[in-house]
């Protein structure tokens, strides 16, 4: 018995019936292209149920409970920056490892929406910002914005291993403020280095950073002589480094800035003092020199301990301590 078999839908037949599955499900392509390695989509949406749905069936992997986490954003109209790996655009990059998206747009409000990155989350989160503006420095108006604890003397033996310090500097300090606290780990003013951790950027590289007003047309009008752009390598830009480390919990806004009108340079630095080898037997002084060096690295030790949480007897023990001279029973009799 013969039977009719069902004709294959033509491309734009599959494409109506697409668009029109979009459309129940609140889903709108605002632009659709391939940059690079990636194929970028810009959606909008009128619910997160259906943004849900619709990435779902567009192979993109969400963990579960994705519609929470995205209906504040949907509430607020904003749009959707999604992107997939296209294997065969990136064989023909000739790179081994996927770049870094770099995207630019308007809006009048100063936020970075970091809430969605709780999804999959497993455990406490790092997040560096960079921001470079052309006023001074840049904060946190919905959490405090604090300094990192710096200009502290610290045992001479952290400089072999000052990575594995900061960490433990880093998550002590962090645990201590309960993780509600965005930390300032660097601000400079490029224009002048007096002295600069690091050469300025370059004006290419600022650019490719974002940073447009180095041009003469998009100057702010009025900008005193002094923040014009400059032809050498000081450049009108402030940078601006902060640090957090978060939980699920201890997030529960996006994370909202504001310039500052501070202009006055930090960074974090740490003091290493070396004490004197010589011979100290024919000094007179060596006896009080030698015990305000016992007593400063004791100081030392104590801040290392209370600034990354370690054992002091280890931290003790890994420092070439110079112990105090003990007074002989005549020198305390005659002084």
């Amino acid at each position: 018995m013969a039977r009719e078999m069902p004709m294959p839908a033509t491309a734009g037949a599959a494409l109506a019936q697409k668009a029109r599955r979009d459309q129940a499900l609140g889903v709108t392509i605002e632009a659709r292209y391939t940059i690079g390695e990636y194929d970028i989509a810009i959606l909008s949406a009128r619910e997160s149920t259906g943004l849900e749905t619709w990435l779902r069936e567009n192979r993109y992997r969400l963990p579960a409970g994705a519609s929470r986490a995205l209906q504040p954003y949907v509430r607020q109209g904003l749009k959707f920056f999604v992107a997939k790996v296209n294997l065969a655009e990136q064989a023909k990059t000739g790179f081994a490892y996927l770049r870094p998206l770099q995207f630019a747009f308007d809006y009048e409000r100063f936020m970075l929406p970091v809430r969605l990155g709780m999804l999959n989350a497993n455990g406490p989160q790092d997040l560096v910002v960079y921001a470079l503006t052309r006023n001074g420095r840049v904060e946190t108006t919905n959490y405090r914005t604090v300094r990192v604890p710096a200009d502290v003397e610290l045992p001479t033996y952290v400089r072999g291993e000052f990575p594995a310090v900061y960490k433990a500097l880093f998550e002590t300090q962090s645990k201590r403020e309960d993780y509600r606290v965005v930390w300032t780990e660097y601000f400079w003013d490029m224009a002048w280095c007096d002295p600069c951790a690091a050469d300025p950027l370059s004006p290419d590289e600022l650019r490719r950073a974002g940073v447009f007003w180095l041009d003469g047309d998009v100057s702010p009008a009025g900008a005193p002589a002094s923040e014009k752009p400059r032809a050498g390598g000081a450049q009108p830009v402030l940078l601006t480094r902060l640090h957090l480390r978060y939980t699920r919990d201890t997030l529960p806004e996006d994370l909202m800035f504001q310039e500052t009108r501070d202009r006055q340079n930090f960074q974090a630095r740490y003091v290493l003092r070396h004490p004197w080898q010589g011979d100290t037997a024919a000094c007179a002084e060596a006896k009080p020199y030698l015990d305000e060096v016992a007593a400063r690295q004791e100081r030392e030790a104590q801040t290392l301990v209370r600034l990354t949480g370690w054992d002091p007897a280890k931290v003790k023990t890994r420092m070439s301590m110079h112990p105090a001279t003990t007074p002989k029973w005549w020198e305390r009799l005659w002084r």
